[in-house]
């Protein structure tokens, strides 16, 4: 069994190919991540699952981001349906309504993911939105202010936890005031770096002990202007291993998004030398996956020590889950005393 590399890579459809099955065999990748375009059912998702962990010989992990709302790869009707987690918490009675609310939530979509062998979500986002910022977080968001978030932030990790799920704290050392989306074009933050540690560092700080934690493709003009947190080792080092004092395994935020230029071999070399741990790229291109793979080496030092405690933590937390039966009891009592929270 080859030792894993430090990547995290998608596929391309609800079966993995031959050449996927080749490729993930010689590069062995850490871990994988899901999308729309792999779920189909509940059958066909857990022989995704378990295909992918063949391919590496190894329980490695598989990431999906479900938040609910716009970011849910899992959908009716065979997955239950959320609304997005701000406008869910707007309709509450009261905060610790809320973050009960949060905790069942996820409680919940934990449960559906561990049934399919996805046994890693990213959630939850502790970006707080700044007035006026691109509605690339907007509703996303789990509250307007770093205390609300990072006490519901908590909640999110609680539920995810506790129904057999690790979570991913993202988007350090923080997406909020972004003003376009990262996906298609690079946010610049001008803010001070005084007004960043009081707000958008805040919520990690509070949540700086999690295993996992994912970067935004974000320049903070305070810290480096010249390039994005993911490839700066002036924000990694002094923010979010300095500031925000994080020592989890650090992962890229998606490396094909377009805040982000050069070509793959490139994002991924400078990500790594940046202090990223793991590189994240998801689209499932074997043309852009090829050259991301020839920039990796095996996990060593301080990266995989990360990478083992988060993994220890991962078996931790799948072997402590509670059974189906559990899982119905809580969904029962959930919907009789909060049914606005689900749709």
């Amino acid at each position: 069994m080859a030792a894993a590399s430090p990547v995290i890579f998608g596929c391309l459809g609800p079966a993995l190919s031959d050449a996927e099955r080749g490729f993930f065999r010689e590069v062995s990748p850490w871990g994988f991540i899901l999308f729309r375009r792999n779920v189909e059912t509940p059958e066909q998702l857990r022989r995704l699952t378990d295909a992918l962990r063949e391919s590496v010989g190894r329980e490695a992990p598989i990431l999906v981001d479900q938040e609910g709302g716009r970011v849910a790869r899992l959908r009716a009707p065979h997955w239950r349906s959320w609304p997005a987690p701000l406008a869910s918490m707007e309709a509450a009675l009261d905060e610790a309504e809320k973050e009960a609310a949060l905790a069942a939530r996820f409680r919940l979509i934990a449960a559906e993911l561990r049934r399919v062998g996805v046994d890693v979500c990213c959630a939850p986002l502790l970006d707080v939105p700044a007035p006026g910022g691109h509605d690339i977080i907007g509703d996303r968001a789990i509250g307007r202010d770093p205390g609300t978030v990072a006490r519901r932030g908590f909640a999110v990790r609680e539920g995810l936890t506790s129904g057999g799920v690790l979570p991913v704290i993202k988007h350090i050392p923080g997406h909020g005031r972004a003003l376009v989306d990262s996906h298609l074009h690079l946010p610049c933050v001008t803010a001070s770096r005084e007004e960043l540690e009081r707000v958008d560092f805040a919520p990690f700080r509070q949540h700086a002990e999690a295993p996992l934690g994912m970067t935004g493709h974000i320049v903070f003009e305070a810290i480096d202007p010249e390039a994005p947190a993911t490839l700066s080792r002036k924000v990694v080092q002094e923010a979010i291993r300095g500031s925000i004092g994080f020592d989890g395994l650090l992962m890229t935020d998606d490396l094909s998004m377009k805040a982000l230029s050069g070509d793959f071999e490139s994002r991924a070399r400078a990500s790594l030398a940046a202090g990223c741990d793991v590189i994240l790229h998801c689209n499932g291109e074997m043309e852009e996956m090829a050259p991301v793979a020839r920039a990796l080496s095996p996990l060593t030092g301080e990266a995989l020590r990360r990478a083992e405690a988060a993994d220890a933590a991962r078996f931790a937390i799948r072997e402590a889950a509670p059974d189906e039966e559990a899982d119905l009891a809580l969904w029962r009592a959930f919907d009789a005393r909060a049914k606005l929270h689900s749709a």
